[in-house]
């Protein structure tokens, strides 16, 4: 079993920052890339921000220059750190992982339970 535990939302004003964290635990032989997706009420889940295992990173239009995201592989995290937070920033952030759990295996994507984040105008 894999699991992503996730932790840091909250409410914040406008203008605020968090940090959020996900942890990967479990049978894991590999993991391929981590990141972070944002549900909006009404709204399609959407990617936020992303780290590959090569270092490399994407962002969405709408959170570059204000999100980064770092990873700390030997400890299967990955940190958002979301600055200049705005209201339409608001939504449930769901860590995701694509994971391989041993070499004979695919990789599949993991989700986390979801973390609120409410900015306040």
């Amino acid at each position: 079993q894999v699991q992503l535990v996730e932790s840091g939302g909250g409410l914040v004003q406008s203008g605020g920052s968090l940090r959020l964290s996900c942890a990967a635990s479990g049978s894991i032989f590999k993991i391929i890339s981590m990141g972070w997706y944002r549900q909006a009420a009404g709204k399609e889940r959407e990617l936020v921000a992303s780290a590959s295992g090569g270092g490399s990173t994407n962002y969405a239009d709408s959170v570059k220059g204000r999100f980064t995201i770092s990873r700390d592989s030997a400890k299967n995290t990955v940190y958002p750190q979301m600055n200049n937070l705005k209201p339409e920033d608001t939504a449930v952030y769901y860590c995701n992982a694509l994971i391989q759990r041993n070499f004979y295996t695919s990789p599949g994507a993991y989700w986390g339970q979801g973390t609120q984040v409410t900015v306040s105008s």
